[in-house]
């Protein structure tokens, strides 16, 4: 699916795994913010990506549990960096490029690198 193709948002993005151009996973979609104002075409501005991110799609109790386990951090992808939509969300960048890296180098410190389990 291209970029600017209809998209059915909950079923065809909301929470798609995320490959950088290098091919390495980076999150996943967790909302998504619009452009657009009410009697205009409304298009999409960016993908969201972090725990920043839940804070519309879960309740207030378990927003604030997932906010004290994990933290705030959101991560805005540009709409426009985004190559491609099938089974994951492939972007034309790499991953720091949109601070897309962090969580993933930070467990990658405490997961050993032993192979498959």
């Amino acid at each position: 699916m291209r970029r600017d193709s209809a998209i059915k948002l909950v079923s065809q993005l909301l929470d798609l795994p995320l490959i950088d151009k290098d091919g390495r996973w980076c999150g996943v979609v967790d909302d998504v913010e619009f452009d657009g104002t009410p009697g205009k075409v409304t298009r999409i501005k960016a993908l969201l990506v972090g725990p920043g991110a839940y804070e519309g799609r879960l309740p207030s109790w378990a927003f604030w549990l997932a906010r004290k386990i994990a933290g705030t951090r959101i991560a805005r992808v540009p709409f426009d960096r985004v190559e491609n939509i099938a089974s994951a969300v492939h972007l034309d960048c790499a991953a720091e490029d949109m601070n897309l890296n962090r969580a993933e180098d930070e467990a990658g410190r405490w997961i050993p690198r032993w192979g498959a389990l």
